[in-house]
């Protein structure tokens, strides 16, 4: 596929990243020349200096033949008018990243497709929904659903105290069956783990288990689950926003936002269980008084990555137990998980993701990037014939950054284990390394 990407800003550089491992044909667009002198620094992927609503550079970067345009600049303005102009241009689909949710209502999904835009992507509502789920699964970094939620993916960080830790993994193959372990991150690196693989403290363990095993997964990760009912947020962001509009209203919301112009207009547009502070976020004494020893979990979600770190470290000082910092600054993300600050969120790198996922082509129905994980997960149908269908799963000879966690047979749920036999049309939840997506293909097709 022949993908011009518009904007080599972090969604941008980070996508032609991802995508480059799949053997796309990419170049990358922008007008600044240092950006594009460091991906070409580091990369095989093409760069052309140029602006993507000018005609001219369009064209001379191959525009008409190109199968997908993808403006992520960080001006909405410039990405529809590229996607627009693409379009006109010979570009068979476009994908622009938006700033309004308006443009995403149902009833203007014609209007822009009239106009040459195919898809709209908006960061903020995309990194809202990650952390309203971290908010309603509280022991948890990551949750997702897959088979119409009859199997659900979990990551959670493992404590010192918990069952789990210093065991091998071939211990609980032998006594657990209500959840596969699909990979372990460990510091900066994520394995695909073995039976001789160690379960250390820290570590970040990814799970598939059915619906119904859930609850047994926080004890073993020396946690306890709780219902969130105080939520404080240290700044009015439009995250903050679409974060509010994702959760229940009987839940307790303290914003708590320095800008006075800012606070005023979100104490009109907020709900009445949402009660807004101007104030700092990092004030001791104010959060004292307002409670934070009693509250649930603390967002830090301004445009300051060092102040979002700070705060939530205050906050865990103070006892809350569940806290989200969005971290803007790609450099600070590996050390904010290291300090141990809770769900670390990234909009760029979510968005990244997103769109990595529309693109993904393993003839999956469903497939996520595990942005913080280096990793993507996806449901997988096994093709009649296919390879991975003629072996018991320990006989396939996997590569060793492929696992599989569950299937769907018939409609029910299975945990898969190393005599499993997958049949033909069976729903296959797969966990990959970014760089297996062709040897899914060979495996499924």
């Amino acid at each position: 596929m022949k993908i011009l990407i518009a904007g080599a800003g972090a969604v941008g550089t980070h996508l032609a990243r991802l995508l480059e491992q799949e053997n796309h044909d990419i170049t990358l667009i922008d007008g600044d020349k240092e950006r594009l002198s460091l991906i070409r620094d580091n990369s095989e992927i093409l760069t052309y200096l140029g602006n993507c609503t000018s005609l001219n550079d369009l064209a001379a970067a191959g525009v008409g033949s190109a199968d997908l345009f993808i403006g992520v600049t960080p001006e909405e303005s410039k990405n529809i008018n590229s996607c627009m102009l693409a379009s006109n241009m010979g570009a068979k689909k476009t994908l622009a990243r938006i700033d309004n949710h308006e443009y995403l209502l149902p009833k203007n999904q014609e209007f822009f497709e009239n106009l040459g835009i195919h898809s709209m992507i908006y960061p903020e509502l995309v990194a809202a929904r990650e952390i309203a789920m971290a908010i309603k699964t509280p022991w948890t970094r990551f949750w997702w659903e897959l088979c119409n939620g009859t199997i659900v993916l979990i990551g959670a960080k493992i404590r010192n105290n918990a069952p789990l830790v210093n065991k091998y993994l071939y211990e609980l193959d032998q006594h657990v069956k209500q959840f596969h372990i699909v990979a372990i991150k460990r510091g900066g690196t994520t394995i695909i783990p073995k039976g001789s693989d160690q379960i250390l403290h820290n570590d970040i363990l990814y799970f598939a288990t059915l619906k119904k095993h859930v609850d047994i997964l926080p004890e073993l990760l020396g946690k306890k689950s709780f219902e969130t009912k105080r939520l404080m947020f240290m700044g009015g962001s439009r995250i903050t926003m679409r974060t509010i509009q994702q959760l229940p209203q009987n839940i307790d919301i303290k914003i708590i936002e320095q800008d006075r112009e800012r606070a005023e207009f979100l104490a009109e547009k907020c709900p009445s269980n949402v009660t807004v502070f101007i104030e700092d976020g990092r004030n001791a004494e104010f959060l004292i008084r307002e409670g934070i020893s009693e509250t649930d979990a603390f967002l830090a979600l301004t445009a300051n990555s060092e102040a979002n770190i700070l705060g939530c470290m205050m906050a865990k000082q103070y006892g809350v137990k569940k806290t989200v910092a969005e971290i803007e600054n790609i450099d600070y993300i590996s050390m904010a998980e290291q300090l141990d600050i809770g769900t670390v969120i990234n909009k760029k790198l979510i968005a990244a993701g997103k769109i990595y996922e529309l693109l993904l082509k393993a003839d999956a129905s469903n497939i996520k990037s595990l942005t913080f994980a280096n990793a993507n997960v996806g449901e997988v149908i096994a093709k009649p014939k296919s390879k991975v269908t003629r072996k018991k799963i320990k006989d396939l000879k996997l590569p060793p950054d492929i696992t599989f966690g569950a299937l769907i047979r018939d409609g029910e749920p299975i945990l898969v284990e190393g005599n499993t036999q997958i049949e033909p049309n069976d729903r296959v939840v797969v966990f990959f390394l970014n760089r297996s997506i062709k040897s899914i293909e060979n495996l499924f097709n």
